[in-house]
């Protein structure tokens, strides 16, 4: 593999590369364990050897401070290519399942195949992990790949076009660096599944190309993230879990960030200072030079979150924070305090490091502010109330719910990751994402005996009583019909 090298999708157009992807396909090569575990070893040596670089393309791209790069993006897709090494014949197995007594004798399994060549257009936010993750789900289940990293985080873009081919097989698994034209041409091509990671307005261009070929798609996008907390928390651990929640995934940059609080009138003031020690603990008394702290994506990006602090509607309500640096991309952790529902700030995703903390009479009456927006991709919850824990579970709809914590959920492949409505469609993860680019075919084997006669016409009253009271389960009604004895 390491050998093998890669043209540049400039030499060839994509409808070249999907074409020999396809034809690498149907070869059956990416079908055995053996090509699976070759492809999922290499990514691992891969992450290895190029932790450096890695972490490196990260800085270049948003300042990621080197820990966090590590937490959030190496360690997490090291252990996602881990697991699937570790479980990969388990899951390729085929599931035995019960067989029904009307094709007696018979069996019946289930046979997970690989749904054939499928696209994975990543995200700038976590661009190694967001592009490598589902390529190593889309691999373990058989599939050869095209993965389309995000051209605003140009750096881990340019590292996966240049170091994946040397370390994965190159006929079957294909980098397509570009920006809006390269994506579009993608998405003309037929694939077999789609897996995108971005916003939803992106994400409605890519399931309307998809419609065009009956592709299905995976899409993972985000919304606005409640955190509810309670007057009962332990209020130290509470505001350092919101606070790196927020700010120490990616400076708000993450689908599963914290988007606002709510929280009651009377305990908001005892919040706000609690999450304020919490930042300047975390953060010193000039965030702005923290080497902690991630920047803002791009000059984009920048602009756009400071037109939410200049909305009108906005002004006398930032309690903390504010402070911005247009040269270093950076704003300081920023808090707000009872911000209108009208305003910019809560009518988007904010996907920054703004917080506002919305005021109720009554905690309960979160449960009308959540359901009043688009279902989000998480929903937390800070809380000793048990009775409360439970109603929020079941009341609130999102992706995930997660009690007494933020964003740790995602670390765990043991659980789905994904959306619901306006946060997206489908899920992967560990399991799930074999699951997710996998097709479930459904076998059943049977020999040439166990004939009924029943089953073929002519169907004469007997044959009919036979097979109404075998289909039915009337053991009585059967024996009758086998002796053409009479129901009396």
């Amino acid at each position: 593999m390491g050998k093998q090298s890669q043209r540049p999708v400039g030499e060839e157009s994509v409808s070249e590369v999907v074409m020999g992807l396809r034809e690498s396909f149907a070869s059956g090569k990416t079908r055995s364990y053996e090509w699976r575990e070759a492809q999922l070893k290499g990514i691992i040596r891969m992450i290895d050897e190029k932790e450096e670089n890695i972490m490196e393309a990260l800085q270049a791209d948003l300042s990621k401070p080197k820990l966090e790069s590590f937490i959030h993006e190496i360690s997490l897709a090291k252990s996602s290519c881990g697991l699937a090494l570790k479980e990969l014949k388990r899951w390729m197995k085929p599931e035995k399942v019960s067989s029904m007594l009307t094709a007696f004798p018979s069996s019946a399994e289930i046979v997970p195949e690989p749904l054939g060549v499928v696209l994975v257009i990543s995200a700038w936010n976590y661009p190694f992990l967001l592009s490598i993750d589902p390529v190593i789900g889309a691999i373990a289940a058989g599939n050869a790949v095209v993965l389309k990293p995000s051209e605003i985080a140009p750096s881990t873009s340019a590292l996966f076009s240049t170091i994946l081919p040397e370390y994965v097989d190159s006929s079957c698994i294909r980098v397509v660096e570009g920006s809006i034209p390269e994506t579009t041409a993608l998405l003309a091509q037929k694939f077999d599944k789609i897996l995108y990671t971005g916003n939803a307005k992106v994400g409605r261009i890519v399931m309307s190309a998809a419609a065009k070929h009956l592709t299905p798609v995976v899409l993972e996008l985000g919304g606005k993230c409640p955190v509810v907390v309670d007057s009962d928390v332990d209020l130290k651990v509470t505001s350092k879990r919101i606070v790196v929640g927020k700010w120490g995934s990616n400076n708000g940059q993450a689908c599963v960030a914290p988007d606002y609080i709510i929280t009651t009138k009377s305990f908001a003031p005892k919040l706000a200072d609690a999450l304020k020690v919490s930042i300047e603990n975390f953060y010193g008394e000039n965030p702005l030079q923290s080497e902690d702290i991630s920047r803002v994506v791009n000059s984009n990006h920048f602009a756009r979150l400071s037109s939410l602090l200049d909305d009108v509607k906005v002004p006398g309500k930032i309690i903390h924070g504010g402070q911005k640096d247009k040269k270093l991309l950076k704003i300081a952790p920023t808090l707000l305090l009872d911000i209108p529902d009208d305003s910019l700030i809560m009518q988007e995703e904010i996907f920054g490091p703004l917080l506002p903390i919305i005021t109720v009479d009554n905690v309960e009456e979160c449960f009308d502010v959540i359901n009043s927006k688009p279902k989000p991709l998480a929903a937390y919850l800070f809380s000793r109330n048990k009775k409360f824990e439970e109603r929020f579970v079941k009341t609130v709809s999102a992706g995930g719910i997660l009690i007494n914590d933020t964003t740790m959920h995602f670390a765990n492949p043991n659980l789905p990751f994904g959306g619901v409505g306006d946060s997206g469609v489908g899920a992967y993860h560990g399991k799930f994402s074999f699951d997710s680019f996998s097709h479930k075919k459904a076998v059943l084997h049977r020999s040439f005996g166990g004939e009924v006669s029943a089953r073929y016409p002519p169907y004469t009253p007997q044959k009919q009583k036979f097979l109404r009271a075998l289909l039915t389960g009337d053991i009585i009604g059967l024996i009758l019909a086998l002796f053409g004895w009479p129901r009396s």
